[in-house]
């Protein structure tokens, strides 16, 4: 039986809208956030190798893990000098980068990311949308940054040099800023990380980072990450792709840019197993292949188009390799013959999907024993399933949508039978807040109470879905709707192609029909394969139904692609409906 004065909290509680507990933490919770797993790694193992990574000097730089805490310690201590609190960080994957993620909020402040392939007017926008009041930048992208000093001259700029120095000739303003740091702190007590915001933080709700959308049809949007969604995302990360390995630590290649979606949360997930950041300043197939092989890389993650020309690279190092090495696989839905080839090559798929607003994966293919005693094919489309919600999420739902393809409230959920589309949703732990200074988008991200994916899907029965398409890239041809991803995946089974990308062209008979952009494989020329060829062979050798027979067939030299390898639809329309671009074509 309760206690009076218990009893009397407890109404209070209801009263007052809550408990003290919800307004007061208890003593045995504390607030969460990912910064620790870095300060944990150095007190664990502080020899343990942190970073391996060629510098723009062309230098070979290792970092343990007490020196790559010391940085971060140190810069966390300059802003935190300075009153920095919103920092834009615009570099490619560097160790500064890396620090950087941990020293911003360390000293209290918000990371935001920003993409180093925008044009400056869309970086100038986010900067100046996100209320930064200082910026880091690497060297080589420093002009990109031309547009915003105009109208910024005030604030800030921090350059990285990305050399192998720590002091002297070599170093730059951020390595200066560092060390400036690490002297302050020094110099006011030696405090280390207990004066900083790396343990806890004063609520595990506040906003730890503010990654952008893309904005390939509209500007960018702001996305709110917190601590607590940010820490949450990184444990299912660990576990969903195997990062904790039993019997040594992880080596994980950058190849993911780390300012999309703050590396899905994978600068803290590799700390947080003491793993070494192999960082990789622009995606080079041959050296990629290269460090696969001789710096014993254990994962990585990347995109399919990014893996489809990695799996077709003519490097001489470009061969199976020695031990597997999981491969985490998102951005856009891949197929099954990618998932053949990679096989092939020790490439062991994580297929994963999510988006921004999930901080990156929130499901996963989980492949089954019994999927072995498949035909290979079957057991590769399987595989390239979207599964099954993360560890730390809810299951993952599909909802039925109304003619205008928006879903239907209340949610109704489609028949588990893997033919009914509807729009994919998500609840739980790794959902963000909202969007950043824009209320009404926030409030139709969360319209039902769910957030809205905007992707199609069925599900099986046994609960794993399967992406169809975008719903602004569905094909309506005669009644019938045609998925350009399916079609895609259809096409590439062509011996001869690489890649393709499909989108919705005007037909006076059926309304719409599929027009198809194709790569063609390394040493096949446009003359040895034309879009004529491809047509006939969709309609009398492949699998494609004869509706979903592309209309037109061009060869291309490369596809449109954003920052995470995903084909832009909106400019294959626009080459659709003006003319494949001069220089485009092969």
């Amino acid at each position: 039986m309760t206690s009076a004065p218990s009893r009397l909290r407890n109404v209070l509680g209801h009263l007052l809208g809550g408990s003290s507990t919800e307004q007061h933490p208890a003593h045995h919770i504390s607030q969460l956030s990912p910064t620790y797993f870095l300060e944990r790694a150095a007190a664990i193992e502080p020899d343990a190798e942190a970073v391996y990574h060629v510098t723009a000097n062309g230098k070979v730089l290792r970092r343990s893990y007490m020196e790559l805490a010391d940085r971060a310690r140190g810069l966390a201590y300059f802003l935190r000098k300075n009153g920095y609190k919103r920092v834009g960080l615009i570099a490619p994957n560097t160790p500064a980068f890396l620090e950087s993620i941990y020293g911003i909020v360390a000293g209290g402040g918000v990371i935001v990311p920003v993409n180093i392939r925008l044009k400056p007017d869309d970086i100038a926008y986010i900067l100046d949308f996100a209320e930064v009041d200082s910026i880091i930048v690497d060297a080589e992208y420093e002009g990109l940054l031309d547009a915003y000093r105009q109208t910024h001259p005030t604030i800030p700029i921090i350059v990285d040099l990305d050399t192998d120095a720590n002091e002297g000739a070599l170093c730059g303003p951020y390595d200066d800023a560092v060390l400036e740091g690490l002297h302050h702190d020094r110099r006011t007590g030696n405090h280390g990380w207990s004066a900083l915001q790396s343990r806890t933080v004063a609520n595990e709700d506040d906003m730890i980072a503010i990654p952008f959308t893309s904005g390939t049809t509209s500007k960018p949007k702001g996305v709110i990450y917190t601590h607590r969604g940010a820490y949450l995302a990184t444990l299912a990360n660990v576990v969903e792709s195997g990062l904790n390995l039993p019997s040594s630590h992880c080596k994980y290649l950058w190849t993911l840019p780390m300012f999309h979606a703050v590396g899905w949360t994978f600068p803290w997930a590799v700390c947080a197993v003491r793993g070494t950041h192999v960082c990789l300043r622009k995606i080079d197939y041959p050296l990629i292949w290269s460090l696969l092989h001789t710096q014993s890389i254990t994962h990585f993650n990347a995109a399919p188009t990014v893996l489809t020309l990695l799996c077709a690279s003519s490097s001489p190092s470009a061969s199976p390799l020695p031990a597997p090495v999981r491969v985490t696989v998102a951005a856009s839905p891949p197929s099954p013959r990618l998932f053949e080839r990679m096989s092939a090559l020790n490439l062991h798929p994580v297929h994963v999907y999510g988006l921004t607003e999930t901080y990156g994966p929130i499901t996963r293919g989980y492949p089954l024993p019994a999927w072995d005693a498949l035909p290979k094919h079957e057991r590769f489309e399987r595989m390239a399933r979207q599964g099954h919600g993360f560890l730390t999420s809810l299951g993952v739902r599909v909802v039925r949508v109304g003619e205008d393809g928006d879903a239907v409230v209340p949610l109704v959920d489609v028949a588990r039978d893997g033919r009914e589309v509807g729009e994919v949703v998500f609840e739980g732990n790794i959902c963000v807040k909202g969007y950043y200074k824009d209320e009404e988008a926030t409030r139709r991200l969360w319209e039902g109470g769910v957030l809205h994916s905007g992707d199609l899907a069925v599900m099986y029965e046994d609960g794993a879905v399967q992406i169809r398409d975008r719903a602004k890239d569905i094909i309506i041809s005669g009644g019938e709707n045609i998925s350009s991803v399916a079609l895609e995946s259809m096409l590439v089974e062509h011996p001869d192609v690489l890649e393709a990308g499909v989108v919705a062209v005007p037909d006076s008979h059926w309304g719409e029909r599929p027009k198809a952009y194709l790569t063609l494989r390394e040493g096949v020329s446009a003359e040895g394969l034309k879009g004529e060829d491809v047509i006939e062979w969709a309609r009398h050798q492949s699998a494609i139904s004869k509706f979903m027979v592309p209309r037109e067939v061009e060869v291309v030299r490369e596809l449109p692609k954003t920052s995470t390898g995903k084909i832009k639809k909106n400019v294959l329309r626009e080459w659709a409906k003006k003319g494949t671009p001069v220089g485009e074509g092969v």
